[in-house]
């Protein structure tokens, strides 16, 4: 009779997003994440192939939690972008990270914002809103955890204004032709 496994991919994603939030990256190795689950590093390989497997999976776990949330909104682009904004904050790492994760996964998690727009601007320019929009709030939410809004002023209060602008624009029928 085989031994019982002494841990899970579930348990392994699960305390590698934890490392990752705690260690960044760098930190997020093999090593810790056996130590964390309470395993010795060979037993991890059971389950994924390596670093970068390890990676790809916390990645994608951390996608399906934004869909998750974004899922649970009003279903508004302005709510899933505070959505999406809120997410990054509470995760910092996973959000970076996320942005690694397979085109199918981030397919998955692009759909609310593929219909928000669509109600938007029509189907038409569904596409070419919602990258709009999440390009705007990927690089103003970069910059935010990055620290580099140095130069006064409320930084919620320009999210909420650029945000307001952008999906104001968007229901006004810029670029639409």
């Amino acid at each position: 009779m085989p031994a019982p496994e002494k841990t899970s991919l579930s348990k392994i994603v699960a305390a590698g997003r934890e490392l990752l939030e705690e260690v960044g990256r760098q930190g997020l190795t093999m090593q810790n994440v056996a130590e964390r689950v309470g395993v010795r590093a060979p037993s991890l390989y059971k389950h994924v192939a390596n670093r970068a497997a390890l990676l790809t999976a916390v990645a994608e776990a951390t996608v399906d939690d934004l869909r998750a949330q974004a899922e649970a909104t009003d279903g508004s682009l302005e709510e899933l972008i505070r959505s999406y904004r809120r997410f990054a904050h509470a995760r910092p790492e996973g959000f970076r990270l996320m942005f690694d994760a397979s085109t199918e996964a981030l397919a998955r998690t692009s759909e609310p914002v593929l219909r928000a727009s669509g109600r938007l601007v029509g189907e038409q320019h569904a596409l070419e809103a919602a990258r709009t929009v999440t390009a705007w709030a990927t690089g103003f939410i970069n910059m935010e955890l990055s620290g580099h809004f140095r130069l006064g002023g409320d930084v919620e209060q320009g999210f909420e204004y650029g945000l307001a602008t952008i999906c104001r624009a968007l229901g006004n029928g810029a670029g639409q032709g």
